[in-house]
């Protein structure tokens, strides 16, 4: 408990004094007898034994009512974490020419394989520079010839990366190609309305728990658009006018390679794509990201931890007190106690004169 204005209770001290001057203030008046002897032995009653307790309820009730007016108040502490983390889109291409193959940990693996491992490590982490972003909301979209968005933006990360499991390598020609302007604007706009999917699956308390701190793209392909609706730099002027930024990696060389296998043994085959630089760095530029490209596991790991250092998620303690007055209590007990003062001292503890 605390009191609002404590400095009203010096006037505790006054009470003190003003029993004092009650005490020493003279009676009314006295009558002249020629002896007490018989009165002194009669002993004294219960009323004269109780004929300070008008003066006692007074002081107890002056004392309550100086408690009222410093407003007591019991509060009750509250710390509550709110967390400020940033909306990331991933943007993965899974055309067929991501069965070309790069190093991840000295084993050759196609493309695509990699840049979901190495995903995995920028969102769980690692034991090496990726801390990962438990704080941090994720979605995904993948592309070939058509963009589709494969995980909602979620903090349930264990199911995002169920979600990335299911990310292959498109097989059907109909499907294959690389529609980067397309992906771009599908995960913009899933982007531009996360506030709205994140208040759907608020507590209801009416108290922010999470802020979207900043939004962004990640992109990653190793081709060049030649599919969709959209250019990539028509979607990077809708993702900068959403406030995006992107991130682009091209991933791989420009002499790619995949393995075919056959009844005659397994070949190495060169997929003939070239990462179409341009575009993508242009897209960066346009939202306030970075290009880079990476044609191994530890590149890609290096720009992923580069994003890492730009987009930091926060934690912040929020403590408030929410205090209730407790005033009234005293108030009304002080209130009681003068009219039991009054009544006493006009009917048992009257005086005559």
């Amino acid at each position: 408990m605390r009191f609002e204005s404590p400095w009203v209770l010096f006037a505790l001290i006054a009470i003190p004094l003003i029993l004092f001057y009650l005490s020493r203030r003279k009676g009314p008046g006295s009558i002249r007898f020629s002896s007490i002897g018989n009165a002194r032995g009669a002993g004294r009653s219960l009323r004269q034994n109780l004929s300070l307790m008008p003066v006692f309820l007074r002081a107890a009730a002056m004392i309550l009512l100086i408690l009222a007016l410093a407003r007591p108040q019991m509060g009750r502490e509250k710390v509550k974490d709110v967390t400020k983390g940033v909306a990331v889109q991933m943007v993965v291409d899974r055309s067929s020419s991501m069965s070309a193959e790069m190093d991840y940990r000295s084993i050759r693996r196609n493309r695509l394989d990699v840049v979901k491992k190495v995903f995995e490590e920028f969102i769980m982490g690692n034991s090496e520079e990726l801390g990962g972003r438990p704080n941090d909301l994720v979605g995904m979209v993948a592309f070939a010839r058509y963009a589709d968005t494969m995980a909602p933006l979620t903090l349930g990360h264990g199911a995002l990366l169920r979600f990335l499991d299911q990310v292959k390598i498109v097989t059907r020609r109909a499907e294959d190609g690389t529609a980067i302007g397309d992906a771009l604007a599908l995960a913009a706009a899933r982007l531009r309305t996360a506030e709205e999917d994140l208040s759907k699956f608020a507590s209801g308390t009416g108290e922010k728990e999470y802020e979207i701190k900043s939004k962004i793209i990640i992109l990653l392909t190793d081709g060049q658009n030649n599919f969709g609706k959209r250019t990539p730099e028509q979607a990077a002027q809708l993702a900068a006018d959403w406030g995006i930024k992107v991130y682009t990696i091209g991933v791989g060389g420009n002499d790619g390679v995949s393995t075919v296998k056959t009844l005659f043994g397994n070949f190495k085959v060169p997929t003939g794509t070239r990462v179409d630089t341009r575009p993508l760095q242009r897209v960066a530029e346009m939202t306030g990201g970075i290009f880079r490209m990476a044609d191994n596991d530890e590149s890609l790991r290096e720009v992923y931890a580069e994003i890492d250092k730009l987009e930091k998620s926060d934690i912040e303690s929020v403590r408030y007190i929410d205090y209730k007055e407790l005033f009234v209590p005293f108030a009304l007990a002080a209130l009681c106690l003068v009219m039991l003062e009054a009544i006493l001292s006009a009917t048992v503890f009257r005086r005559i004169p």
